[in-house]
């Protein structure tokens, strides 16, 4: 009732104001989950950086299991080292690992096929790569 048309004038500037400075915000909060979102996306189709990430994990998977290997082969035969003078054991150990290694191959050729497969892809893309 007291309010005059100045009044009412001045009270639709501030909620317009209000709601600019919301809206600029708003605007800017959906920039950066934009901005997210495509870098997400760039990431997902970024086929040869997720396969180099795949050949590090499976690399580092062999690697595990051949540490896991040679600790079993040297668990298994204790005496051997005390027994041969100078180190002597170790090539024998190291053979008996590879022997192992390879009967563990035979024994399942398709997953040691693909790790080969991948690790020649790797190793084939890191010379390909050095040409640029």
């Amino acid at each position: 009732m007291g309010e005059g048309p100045g009044q009412e004038r001045t009270q639709l500037a501030g909620d317009q104001d209000k709601s600019a400075a919301e809206l600029r915000g708003e605007i800017e909060d959906v920039r950066e989950d934009l901005g997210d979102t495509a870098a997400a996306l760039a990431a997902k189709t970024d086929v040869k950086t997720r396969a180099r990430e795949r050949a590090d994990q499976v690399k580092r998977n062999a690697m595990a299991k051949k540490d896991e290997l040679l600790s079993k082969t040297r668990s298994s035969a204790p005496g051997e080292e005390g027994s041969k003078a100078g180190g002597g054991g170790v090539p024998e150990r190291a053979s008996s690992a590879f022997t192992q290694l390879q009967s563990k191959a035979k024994a399942n050729p398709v997953p040691t096929a693909a790790l080969g497969a991948l690790i020649g892809g790797y190793l084939l893309g890191r010379l390909a790569g050095r040409g640029d």
